[in-house]
């Protein structure tokens, strides 16, 4: 799944189109992970991926879907990462994604795909060319994956940063693409000091309340 096809092929075999006709066939009725990765085939650890934390692109809030989401992405990176093969407990395979629903993200995200598509190619082949620096990328992935269940209730862009990160260095990994690797990074480093920002105005509201109570006491 993170194995880099040779150059000159079409890794990612026009994703866009690919997820337009997974919308189709999973049109009106709802799926399980396990049925979505059988459709995928042999890369299906990798598209899934990116297919479960494109919903989270959008600053839009999706209840319940991003702790077994985030599972899944932190479940699949670390042990690719660790150099285990891919592989998901049946609990979580067994997850059900909503018909209309997952056929709406299906169909937006083709669109969206068929535009980044255009923009990736095989480029930095430093960024990709050991196993090793695959398997950091994906340790990148998989704690995307782990902020994405992090309970970070109420705090604007708190899932759709880490899902770009997660969508931008798996395509940039499948790609070769090590601009897009490294765009990835980048962005990381803006979450992580968004999150700190955030942190450190909850921690002085904290103090303040705190510092109040006991004036008021």
């Amino acid at each position: 799944m993170f194995h880099p096809p040779p150059i000159g092929q079409d890794p990612l075999r026009k994703l866009s189109a690919e997820l337009h006709a997974l919308a189709a066939e999973f049109a009106e009725r709802k799926v399980t992970l396990r049925e979505v990765m059988e459709v995928l085939g042999e890369r299906a650890s990798g598209l899934l991926i990116i297919i479960i934390a494109l919903p989270f692109c959008a600053p839009v809030s999706i209840p319940g879907l991003s702790v077994p989401f985030g599972l899944v992405i932190l479940f699949i990176a670390a042990r690719f990462a660790l150099g285990l093969p891919p592989w998901l407990p049946a609990r979580l395979l067994a997850t059900e994604l909503p018909p209309r629903f997952f056929r709406a993200v299906l169909e937006g995200a083709s669109r969206f795909l068929g535009w980044i598509e255009l923009q990736l190619r095989p480029r930095w082949p430093g960024w990709t060319s050991s196993r090793s620096r695959l398997r950091l990328h994906a340790a990148m992935v998989g704690f995307c994956g782990f902020l994405l269940l992090l309970p970070l209730v109420g705090m604007p862009f708190t899932n759709t940063l880490p899902a770009l990160v997660i969508v931008i260095g798996m395509l940039g990994m499948m790609e070769r693409d090590g601009v897009a690797i490294a765009a990835a990074y980048g962005l990381l480093v803006v979450t992580l000091a968004y999150l700190g920002m955030f942190a450190t105005v909850l921690v002085e509201l904290f103090e303040r309340c705190r510092h109040w109570l006991a004036g008021g006491w």
